[in-house]
């Protein structure tokens, strides 16, 4: 799975406005491919486009991958801490406060 697949996905994650989140399942749904979960993720590795805020992405349990901390640990929730995203004590995003509903 790759190609038009993954490029739905991105369109998606496009529209995740700064401050919100999604998570890869809710990509999945949305793009009409609810068990793919893990392809959104791969897709999301894959990705090398900077106008798909990848970072937005989140797994089902608000947390943060370190596929994203290429540049130094803990850039994922950095990025997101910027946009004003809420963490929870525990290290993940904040779902019920800042979960995107498009």
């Amino acid at each position: 799975m790759s190609g038009p697949v993954f490029a739905a996905f991105w369109e998606i994650v496009r529209r995740i406005p700064p401050g919100k989140v999604a998570t890869y399942g809710q990509i999945a749904r949305l793009a009409g491919k609810p068990r793919c979960a893990r392809a959104v993720g791969y897709s999301m590795a894959a990705c090398r486009d900077p106008s798909v805020p990848c970072h937005r992405v989140v797994d089902r349990l608000g947390g943060t991958k370190a596929s994203f901390d290429v540049h130094a640990p803990g850039t994922q929730r950095a990025l997101l801490e910027a946009e004003g995203v809420p963490f929870r004590p525990d290290g993940t995003v904040d779902l019920e406060r800042c979960r995107w509903v498009p």
